[in-house]
């Protein structure tokens, strides 16, 4: 059985995740950033592509003032192996998964699964998953693994932060190519929620 997988977006009203230069840091304000790291806690898993890992060296852990937490696994896709050894996530408590020849990344564990249309076979991704014993995954980046998920139907749930702001056509999408022939081919999803954090919009949806 495959993970249970949620979607988390931090974008402008537009659905941007970042300027046409890249800068991100922050669109949404601390009291969504605050739900982000709550969602990171109920989770087994973080995933990020490793665009993400090269521009913002995050360090994928969940955070909560007071309280200790249990730090869910971090994954990065990594078709070519570029995560660098000196990456903050290169830790222990790292998967990093690529089509490479594997080799030491830190202290990180390197597996090797297959390619599909040029990019990491989201199947073989969602096995591997499944053999490191991840019941539930959280998608935080960026547009083209989002996108990749969204094709390959695997995205259970949004949980999506709107930050009141406008970034305009050329700021980046939260979500890249679907390659959508037909309206009806789009996918689905139903709202369960909304609601305010902060100056942010909080939206919840399940896959319809």
């Amino acid at each position: 059985m495959r993970p249970r997988i949620t979607l988390k977006l931090a974008t402008s009203l537009d659905g941007r995740i970042a300027t046409a230069s890249g800068e991100s840091q922050w669109i949404t304000g601390e009291d969504a950033r605050l739900e982000g790291h709550r969602l990171r806690a109920a989770h087994d898993a973080i995933l990020v592509g490793v665009e993400t890992v090269l521009k913002d060296d995050p360090e994928l852990t969940a955070r909560l003032p007071g309280r200790t937490v249990d730090q869910p696994l971090r994954v990065v896709l990594d078709s070519r192996l570029r995560t660098p050894p000196t990456a903050r996530l290169a830790g222990e408590n790292t998967l990093i998964l690529t089509a490479a020849e594997p080799r030491a990344v830190g202290r990180a564990r390197v597996r090797r699964i297959v390619m599909e249309e040029g990019r990491l076979a989201i199947s073989a991704v969602l096995t591997a998953l499944s053999d490191a014993g991840v019941a539930s995954l959280l998608i935080e980046g960026g547009g083209q693994v989002a996108a990749s998920f969204l094709r390959a139907d695997a995205v259970d749930r949004l949980e999506w932060f709107r930050a009141p702001i406008l970034l305009g056509g050329e700021g980046r999408p939260c979500i890249a190519t679907l390659a959508l022939a037909n309206l009806a081919d789009a996918p689905k999803f139903r709202r369960l929620g909304v609601e305010p954090v902060g100056d942010d919009l909080w939206e919840r949806y399940v896959r319809a």
